[in-house]
């Protein structure tokens, strides 16, 4: 996605910016991208940058009138239009809209970044202390990769452009291999490639002549968890005040934004507040080829009541027929930090850009508001993959467990989102900009305070729904809350079902499956609640992709991998009779890796 890439070093000055002109080189993906470089070889401080052309980063560097201090700065920032109006008193002369102000706030700020509010990584060159500072947001979700080698510093906001300059990275690193396998995600700060390593949540590491001086964090979780709870209506109050004070704020700009609909309560909270002119604000919903799902029949409701148009982008025959082009993309674009199951998500990203270059979603708010833990340690086949990579999996599982022995808000913020949600953030992030309030700090902040169970914020989001907009509280959701229990019990099981369908389903329903194949039976199920079907596709429409890529010799012979179940599982799947819909995820993404990232190197 993009970002800034660079190396702080005592090296010659061509052979740093070689380095740096490979780095950039490798992240430059798109054509409406804007890019540059600046440099203090002085210093040893090289560094370049991508932004989307018009967005908030568009325009680094940054520079003081006296042209002592420079930031370059990637993301997006949410400041309380208070700090705005204080940097004008004092003087300070900015662009209306953009970055341009975050230059003055490091001067006047001595805490600087931690008064930041959003997603975002940066670099600091301050000529009058002789020092520079690399930081990035307080979760950690604007990931910036780093690698320490013995005559350099490298950062980057993609592994890859490290992996392009350093060799000696580029192999699987075994315990990011096992978490990978167990998780589905590599878990504290590390990842597939030893020695590459993300900046931790909340960094802000110091440098000086051309080296790393002091690796420090700005702010750690605990300063929220020591907060007191507070009684449930002060609760709620405090709740309320803050979402509807930060939600305009992911509303400014000067680029066009769209509304990410689903059927959930999430979004729904955001339009209820949000009092949009009619038909100023296109909304859309990711939505399944085979029929309106749950999530499309309720969007263009919640559109409708509030005036404003709706949209639906499907994954279907389309991308479809180039899969093997956004296979590749997903992964490469990502570094890995997704699986094949996420690949259509590039593709509808493609399509909401069409619409519009800033996306609007509720992403986070159930699993900040209800402590929803969306990925978990699991085992996965025995005897797919070679007894020494048994140890590694088990101990991404023990690492896994012990991740969750905290505040369950602060393994949310701070371990679920950096380490889980990233992968599908960045691949989103590549086409659009993604804004949600859910990870605002001042809401965040707020939530610690919640009193005893998630009992309280579910209520709270009816709520909030409720005043904000009653119209919009009358609308079930998509698996029926707010709905008799027979219409709850329904949805429910339906939604179930076709999970199980696609993804959970046991072998010997497989096998049942299978013998009443010409009856089609997923045309039952799919499509009700799900947007992407791999069960199906992998079986019918890309089983030859599946098959070249998986039973190809270079395949075959990576030495995690058992090559004779690895037949078994390719040859159950497109037959039909066995399901093995996450293994073929798993397998796909990790050939893909060593295909783009280390053997291609």
């Amino acid at each position: 996605m993009p970002g800034i890439v660079g190396l702080i070093t005592k090296l010659p000055r061509a052979k740093a910016e070689n380095e740096l002109s490979v780095m950039l080189d490798s992240v430059r993906h798109e054509s409406f991208y804007s890019n540059g470089i600046w440099i203090d070889a002085e210093e040893g401080i090289y560094v370049g940058w991508t932004a989307r052309l018009g967005s908030f980063a568009d325009g680094m560097p940054l520079q003081n009138e006296t042209g002592d201090i420079t930031v370059v700065f990637s993301g997006e920032e949410y400041p309380d239009p208070k700090v705005l109006s204080h940097l004008r008193e004092r003087g300070h002369h900015f662009t209306p809209e953009g970055a341009s102000y975050l230059v003055h706030r490091y001067e006047d700020e001595s805490d600087f970044p931690k008064q930041l509010n959003g997603r975002f990584h940066g670099l600091v060159v301050d000529r009058r202390r002789g020092m520079a500072m690399l930081f990035n947001d307080r979760y950690g979700m604007q990931r910036l990769y780093f690698h320490e080698s013995p005559d350099a510093f490298y950062f980057a906001a993609e592994a890859k452009a490290i992996l392009k300059v350093r060799p000696e990275v580029r192999q699987l690193d075994p315990r990011g291999l096992g978490e990978f396998l167990s998780c589905g995600c590599v878990l504290e700060n590390r990842t597939l490639f030893p020695g590459i390593g993300v900046l931790p949540p909340g960094s802000a590491w110091k440098f000086r002549d051309g080296a790393l001086e002091k690796k420090e964090p700005y702010f750690e979780a605990r300063e929220w968890e020591e907060q007191a709870p507070l009684p449930p209506e002060d609760y709620y109050q405090q709740l309320r005040d803050a979402f509807v004070r930060v939600l305009p704020r992911y509303f400014n700009g000067g680029e066009r934004l769209g509304v990410s609909l689903t059927g959930g309560l999430d979004t729904r909270i955001i339009m209820a507040w949000r009092k949009l002119a009619p038909a100023s604000v296109p909304c859309y919903t990711f939505g399944s080829a085979y029929r309106d799902n749950q999530d499309v029949r309720l969007a263009r409701k919640v559109a409708r009541i509030c005036g404003q148009k709706h949209e639906i982008i499907t994954a279907g025959s389309e991308f479809l027929s180039r899969f093997p082009h956004y296979a590749e993309r997903a992964i490469y674009l990502s570094d890995a930090c997704v699986d094949l199951g996420r690949s259509p998500d590039l593709y509808v990203n493609e399509k909401a850009r069409e619409i519009a270059p800033v996306r609007i979603v509720g992403t986070y708010g159930s699993e900040i508001l209800l402590h929803a833990v969306m990925f978990k340690a699991t085992d996965p086949a025995n005897d797919l993959f070679q007894p020494e990579v048994r140890p590694q999996i088990r101990a991404g599982q023990e690492t896994y467990h012990a991740s969750r022995q905290v505040h369950p808000v602060t393994f949310i913020a701070f371990r679920q989102s950096p380490w889980h949600h990233y992968g599908v953030l960045g691949l989103e992030q590549t086409q659009v900009a993604v804004r949600s309030p859910y990870l605002d700090n001042e809401l965040v902040q707020v939530v610690y305070k919640a009193p005893g169970s998630v009992s309280v914020n579910e209520a709270v989001r009816m709520r909030l729904i409720r005043e904000g907009n009653p119209a919009l509280a009358d609308l079930r959701t998509d698996r029926g809350l707010g709905a008799n229990w027979l219409v709850h019990g329904y949805l429910e099981f339906l939604f179930k079902a076709e999970y199980a369908y696609d993804y959970g389903m046991p072998q010997w329903i497989a096998q049942a499956d299978h013998l009443f194949a010409p009856l089609h039976l997923e045309r039952i199920w799919l499509g009700r609640h799900k947007v992407y079907h791999f069960r199906v596709w992998y079986r019918d429409a890309l089983a030859n992709y599946v098959r070249d890529m998986l039973l190809d010799s270079r395949s075959l012979a990576r030495p995690y991998l058992v090559p004779s179940v690895v037949r078994t599982v390719v040859d159950g799947h497109l037959k039909g009779n066995r399901n093995y819909t996450t293994e073929i995820h798993r397998l796909l993404t990790l050939e893909l890796t060593h295909r783009l990232f280390l053997d291609a190197n």
